[in-house]
């Protein structure tokens, strides 16, 4: 039986190859802890033998990629002075082959196919986690929470967040229908009971913002491209303005208030300073990638302790760009600051300026999720996660150029032209010449 190369490599014709890769990828990033490194070679074995069916198509000119893979270079670099120089020369290695992975998916994958794959694979993860998981103590503020099958509700919180987008994605701005509804309003529901569930603050709060602000987009999206620009500039103003009377009028409190939060983020605001003292001992270059949270080193110890950490691992400053100083120093922060503004600012402008199209669009929400979550969670700095697989997805497309027919190009016919396109008076329809 002999596959076509397109059903592989040709974003759009490689729709069931592309669902079952996403699903794949996932679980592993979701569950590779559980099922062990041989996982993490499942999750390669779906990306990189796509290079062997046509390597000009699935890699194209990294010449073009040096600035998205630079965060990925730099934490390679690192060994040379971490302080745990085998650890950060084993991550470093696994994050540059996962971004790697991550742009021959963006080459691959349409954004159908990455909105539908997404809603699959967080479905599954989801299912999986409600047959399988547990709920959790948390003795910091004394709470009982649904993890699944997660050592964090955070994880689980993130994945349901990914979940709620994509399946409104596919249904509002994709417009699917037919077998794809009912898969999108069931892994909606699922994901909706997970959040309730996980009573993940951080995730509950980013989905409802990002959702709103798409929807937002949306409906500049039907305005012309100039009329956009204005709109959105008056809105980003009001916007602010209603941001610092919110704050000032004690609406932070409110809201943390609700999700039986205090004013320390359980613990996080004495973390987030931890994490700034131990930036200051080496702010430019950092300690090296991963090389912090290493077990028998008596900060990361000491801090694992206060925390109730009992398994010595799987914990973080809570904050991407705290845990980038400390692990990477100002220019590592530099970098990956960096590609996170590309993402949001790149498909920011492509949706205020292409006439149609939901790429950009969709895109722009994904990036604003990762970007929103990154002042309270590190999704995008480690290999094998799903944040940081999207993230390097959504900045590698911005390397693509835009399908003609989504630029916005008015229309500008001359005379002559148009009244050769009218039929003269009681003459029959007009065909064109054979």
């Amino acid at each position: 039986m002999k596959i076509a190369k397109a059903s592989l490599v040709t974003p759009g014709e490689n729709f069931i190859y592309g669902i079952f890769a996403l699903t794949v990828s996932y679980f592993v990033f979701a569950y590779s802890g559980r099922f062990g490194q041989v996982s993490i070679l499942l999750y390669y074995a779906v990306w990189f033998p796509l290079v062997l069916v046509d390597y000009r198509r699935v890699l194209g000119n990294y010449l073009k990629y040096i600035w998205i893979f630079a965060f990925a270079i730099f934490a390679c670099l690192s060994v040379f002075w971490s302080a745990a120089p085998g650890t950060t020369a084993r991550a470093g290695l696994q994050y540059l082959t996962h971004v790697i992975c991550a742009l021959i998916a963006m080459r691959m994958l349409d954004i159908k196919t990455l909105t539908l794959g997404s809603v699959t694979g967080a479905g599954v993860v989801l299912l999986y986690s409600l047959l399988f998981g547990v709920y959790h103590f948390d003795p910091l503020d004394g709470t009982v929470s649904f993890v699944g099958a997660f050592a964090s509700k955070n994880q689980l919180g993130f994945y349901a967040s990914l979940a709620v987008f994509f399946s409104f994605a596919a249904i509002v701005m994709l417009g699917q229908r037919g077998i794809w509804l009912p898969i999108c309003g069931v892994v909606g529901l699922l994901a909706a009971y997970c959040l309730h569930a996980s009573q993940s603050a951080t995730s509950v709060l980013t989905t409802a913002a990002v959702v709103c602000l798409v929807i937002g987009m949306r409906v500049f999206s039907l305005l012309p491209p100039r009329n956009r620009k204005l709109l959105f500039i008056a809105a980003s103003i009001f916007g602010v303005m209603a941001i610092i009377g919110a704050v000032y009028g004690g609406a932070i409190d409110s809201v943390l208030g609700a999700f039986g939060k205090d004013s320390t983020l359980t613990g996080r605001t004495y973390l987030w300073q931890q994490g700034f003292e131990a930036a200051a001992a080496s702010p430019v270059i950092g300690v090296g990638y991963q090389a912090y949270w290493v077990q028998g080193f008596s900060e990361a110890e000491r801090l694992w302790t206060e925390f109730y950490i009992g398994s010595r691992s799987g914990f973080h400053f809570h904050n991407t760009f705290i845990e980038t100083m400390v692990e990477t120093g100002g220019i590592g922060l530099l970098l990956l600051t960096g590609l996170l503004l590309a993402a949001l600012y790149g498909h920011l402008k492509r949706v205020l300026t292409q006439a149609q199209g939901f790429e950009p669009l969709v895109l722009f929400g994904v990036s604003a999720l990762l970007f929103v979550r990154s002042f309270a969670e590190i999704d995008v700095i480690f290999p094998y996660q799903i944040g940081s697989f999207l993230l390097y997805v959504a900045v590698g497309k911005l390397t693509l150029p835009a399908p003609s027919r989504f630029l916005y190009q008015p229309l500008n016919v001359d005379t002559e032209t148009m009244q050769s396109m009218l039929n003269p008076l009681g003459a029959g329809p007009v065909y064109p010449h054979r």
